[in-house]
């Protein structure tokens, strides 16, 4: 059950290119979740993410993954992630 409302969703954009974000499918946060459990998975800015996400946020064109920090969205181009 996502903790992000709709509304929020539907006003927020990438803060890189201005494109609207959704929020991501269940097969998005399982390759990111896949990532962050092999120690892959590194956000924009160098950074390793330590637990996995129960929701996030991606970009229209889905280059572009944001995470979602207890409801509250990451809205930060570093702290993003390339899918």
């Amino acid at each position: 059950m996502p903790t992000v409302s709709p509304d929020l969703v539907e006003i927020l954009v990438c803060p890189e290119t201005k494109q609207p974000v959704n929020l991501a499918t269940t097969e998005q946060l399982e390759k990111i979740n896949g990532g962050i459990r092999d120690g892959s998975l590194r956000n924009r800015g160098g950074g390793k993410p330590e637990n996995e996400l129960a929701e996030g946020l991606v970009r229209e064109d889905e280059k572009v993954f944001y995470p979602v920090d207890d409801g509250i969205p990451v809205m930060l181009i570093e702290e993003s992630i390339e899918l």
